[in-house]
């Protein structure tokens, strides 16, 4: 839905106008702008009602677009005539105030026409409610009740059929939970993607004869999106009717509550199963749960959800989460469907194959789909190598068995959320996201609102991303000790539907096949293009695209050949992220600096950034990526009081305000809203600096040949979580104390020639909220670390060693109470592990990599003396070289 983001886009511009220039908005400007801001607010309601009803389709669509194009146009002349203002020669009180109010009455007068035809449009909706408790008819068939709540989608019982492969494991695993010994009334959850195979190995419990012969009556019920709850009662008294002789037939015209009572009495007694399948929401559940009764005799509730959050709300104790299968699996199931399981297959054809079901990701969906088309196809090398390559394509013309299913998932989103998902599509395929970048592109494209929730930007868009996770549309795919999520991904499958959606819904425009990438008709409705092919010249699309497009990624290999003065068209761009591995630009682009509107930028190129970078007053996320030699920021980044993160590439040194400036009074206020700075020189932490960045929480420090001294206090720092300080020469071991640490720290990496003294490593058991310590590379100097009694390290979960040359640890479990993970990476000389670490109840994981060969006996011994006494939980992993 591309209605959605533009009218919360127009929102925030509208917002932030009257928050940050005041000085446009007189009386008539500000009442105006107060009927702007209430019409798109009425327009994100409709979208919100819509999107709970089950109105028209296509009236639906036709209403999302004149929203859409309404909101658009809208923003678009506001964010024209501020840039038009801003940097006009008569940058005068009343006459900017007078032109901006002239044309916003225009704009005005056409968004209210827009406004009269939506609620023309709503109103009829009001008459035209398809309401499928009237219009439905119920039939009794057979084995199938047909009619009651189907599913919105149409079911392919032949795939769903065939998902029988590598389900073994999870069958067994779900009928153990069946026939568990727990007698109250125990829910058995099953979640996963869509096409994975949720509702096949439901229905393999179901049918199993284990299952059949422990259950007295089993009832299948299907929910899906389209909930009704008097059709799921009464599937399931047309299944309790066909195990008990008992005609319900009459029954058919009690009201909801008659019927929840109904099937309450026949389930009492008996022991029973009921599958719920296809499960959306909690609300759904909170409705139907109370009809099963508890009658302490092991029934059960088989309960499936694409949904983790419903599946924990549920039953929160160890959801069974349905994995990918793996290359063998895979290339089974693809071979016997394509020849059958007696038959075998020609032997020059197994490569290729097995090539096709790599491709297909382990979802059983896409597999069985491949299978169905190869069916059809030439049973030769050179047609299954056709196939291979147009894997993508194939997926897109099956749109019914395919896509269709998966955009079930979406449908299904809020709309807040849908923006965000559809933003994936502007990622290259098998690209990883870093989460952090993930978070301020949202912000930046302007998805993400807080809405007086009290959350920051970051943790609003947090939430949002665990959501596209638990609905399973988005795929972690690093994760830091404590679960935070560091990248993610998106399945290859799902990112077709993507694309085939951005584009269906003009969100954005993607080009990524050929040298040089081609425009859709339509180019007016560009807002946002993401350019992924490999090698090509953008001067030509660019000069194509209208100066309203907000959004522009250029992903290549080699740095684009590109004339930086194309960009200069652009005067509304918010995202410019130039993605280019291996080359950098000569020097930064000048022409970026005039881009007012830019909210993020990422850019790579040789030398200091120039002084003319404080233009981009609006600027949030900076990505810099020089070269490795030091650098120096100009003094007037000072004045971008918008900045929230900085990220550079080599180290470089920040100047301080400076009270000499002749831009003192704005410079000295600081950047209040940063919170993250990456690699600056260690001569740049000074309290004056620190002074004017009080919020930041994540900071990287580099000592360089260049620095001069080594003093590093930053306990002014009481926001600060993260910190990284690399040491890139030798130098004089000091106290680990002269840093002043403030106490708000969670996670501290050390690395390179500090060699701190082990009795300064113990001293960070004054930080009492710190979760994570890693110590790499000489970071900590000295043979042996003894821990007295008090040591303890109260909220550390993980430890990391690498390249140290301690030889002799002498500590025990209550130094570290609470700690999960040990990781200890080229620790050659380290004799063993203190012998009770085994003991302590949260460590999870011991992890070796090339250490010594007494370490890995020591914890060797570790792991038996657990294992003897019965822990299941402390993990072993062994990834080294015998050293002698």
């Amino acid at each position: 839905m591309a209605a959605y983001p533009a009218v919360v886009s127009l929102l925030q511009t509208l917002e932030q106008l009257q928050r940050t220039n005041p000085q446009l908005i007189q009386c008539h400007t500000a009442k105006t702008l107060d009927s702007l801001h209430a019409t798109a607010e009425y327009f994100q309601d409709v979208l919100e009602e819509a999107s709970k009803r089950r109105y028209d389709p296509e009236k639906i669509k036709y209403l999302e677009e004149k929203i859409r194009v309404a909101a658009s146009d809208a923003e678009d002349v506001v964010e024209l005539k501020i840039d038009q203002t801003i940097k006009g020669s008569s940058w005068k009180f009343g006459i900017s105030g007078k032109l901006l109010y002239r044309n916003l009455r225009e704009v005005v007068k056409k968004i209210n026409s827009t406004k009269k035809e939506v609620m023309k449009i709503v109103s009829d909706f009001s008459t035209s409610i398809r309401n499928a408790d009237d219009d439905q008819i119920l039939e009794l068939s057979g084995d199938s009740l047909i009619g009651t709540s189907s599913r919105s989608y149409a079911v392919l019982p032949n795939l769903e059929d065939d998902i029988v492969q590598g389900l073994d494991d999870d069958l067994e695993k779900i009928v153990e939970k069946l026939r568990g010994p727990l007698s109250d009334l125990d829910i058995v959850t099953i979640t996963g993607m869509g096409g994975i195979g949720k509702t096949t190995l439901a229905r393999k419990a179901y049918d199993h004869f284990p299952i059949r012969y422990h259950f007295d009556i089993r009832v299948w019920v299907t929910i899906s999106q389209d909930f009704q709850s008097r059709n799921v009662l009464l599937e399931a008294l047309h299944c309790i009717s066909k195990q008990t002789n008992i005609v319900i037939t009459k029954d058919y015209d009690k009201d909801e509550n008659e019927l929840a009572d109904l099937v309450q009495k026949k389930l009492k007694g008996p022991r029973y199963l009921v599958v719920v399948d296809d499960i959306w929401s909690t609300n759904v559940w909170d409705s139907i749960r109370g009809i099963f009764p508890d009658c302490n005799n092991r029934s059960r509730i088989l309960l499936t959800t694409r949904e983790i959050k419903v599946a924990m709300y549920a039953n929160p104790t160890s959801p069974h989460e349905m994995d990918f299968l793996n290359l063998d699996k895979s290339w089974k199931l693809l071979r016997d469907k394509v020849f059958g399981r007696k038959h075998d297959h020609p032997f020059e054809l197994e490569e290729i194959g097995k090539k096709i079901a790599e491709k297909c990701q382990g979802l059983p969906l896409i597999i069985l789909v491949m299978a169905g088309h190869l069916s059809k196809m030439a049973r030769t090398l050179e047609s299954w190598k056709d196939i291979a390559q147009t894997l993508g394509e194939i997926v897109t013309n099956h749109p019914d068995k395919c896509l269709g299913v998966l955009g079930l998932s979406y449908h299904h989103l809020p709309n807040h959320l849908k923006p965000c998902f559809l933003s994936m599509g502007g990622f290259p395929e098998d690209f990883q996201v870093e989460t952090w970048r993930l978070y301020q592109l949202w912000i930046a494209e302007g998805f993400v609102r807080t809405s007086g929730s009290g959350k920051s930007l970051e943790e609003v868009a947090e939430d949002y991303l665990e959501d596209l996770i638990s609905g399973n549309l988005i795929m972690v795919r690093k994760r830091r000790f404590n679960g935070e999520i560091k990248a993610c991904a998106m399945h290859d499958l799902l990112r077709e539907f993507c694309l085939t959606e951005v584009e269906m819904t003009k969100f954005m425009h993607v080009a990524r096949t050929g040298l040089v990438p081609t425009l859709p008709a339509q180019k007016h409705n560009v807002r946002r293009i993401s350019f992924q092919t490999s090698s090509y010249s953008v001067d030509n699309c660019c000069k194509k695209l209208p100066v309203v497009s907000r959004s522009i990624y250029l992903f290549s290999e080699r740095r684009p050949s590109v004339k930086l003065e194309v960009f200069s068209h652009f005067k509304l761009l918010r995202v410019l992220a130039i993605f280019h591995e291996y080359d950098s630009f000569n020097s930064f682009p000048l022409v970026i600096t005039k881009l007012f509107h830019l909210r993020y930028l990422h850019v790579r190129s040789y030398g200091n950034l120039p002084t003319s970078i404080s233009k981009l007053q609006n600027l949030q996320t900076l990505i810099h990526e020089g070269n490795y030699n030091v650098t120096t920021l100009p003094r007037e980044i000072w004045m971008m009081k918008n900045l929230r993160h900085i990220h550079l590439r080599g180290a470089c040194y920040l100047p301080s305000p400076g009270r000499e400036s002749i831009l003192n009074k704005h410079l000295s206020l600081g950047m209040p809203n940063l919170e993250e700075i990456s690699n600056i020189c260690f001569t740049s932490c000074t309290n004056e600096i620190f002074s004017s960045i009080p919020n930041l929480k994540r900071l990287i420090v580099h000592h360089t040949p260049l620095s001069e001294g080594w003093g590093l206090d930053m306990s002014m720092l009481t926001k600060l979580e993260a910190l990284k300080c690399f040491c890139d020469l030798p130098w004089t071991p000091i106290s680990i104390k002269m840093f002043g640490l403030p106490t708000s720290l969670k996670r501290l990496t050390l690395t390179g020639w500090f060699r701190f003294h082990w009795e300064d490593i113990s001293t960070l058991v004054m930080l009492p909220n710190l979760e994570e310590l890693k110590l790499k590379d000489e970071a900590a100097w000295g043979k042996v670390w003894r821990l007295n009694d008090e040591d303890k390290f109260q909220s550390l979960k993980l430890l990391l060693f690498s390249g140290l040359y301690i030889q002799l640890w002498e500590a025990s479990r209550d130094n570290f109470p609470s700690l999960k993970r040990l990781v200890l990476k080229n620790c050659i000389k380290l004799k063993e592990i203190p012998a009770d670490f085994g003991e302590i109840c949260t460590l999870e994981s011991i992890e070796l990599h090339n250490c010594g060969t007494d370490a890995e006996d020591s914890v060797t011994n570790i792991e038996q003396e657990q294992a003897d006494m019965g822990n299941n939980v402390l993990k072993v992993y062994r990834h080294n070289n015998h050293w002698n």
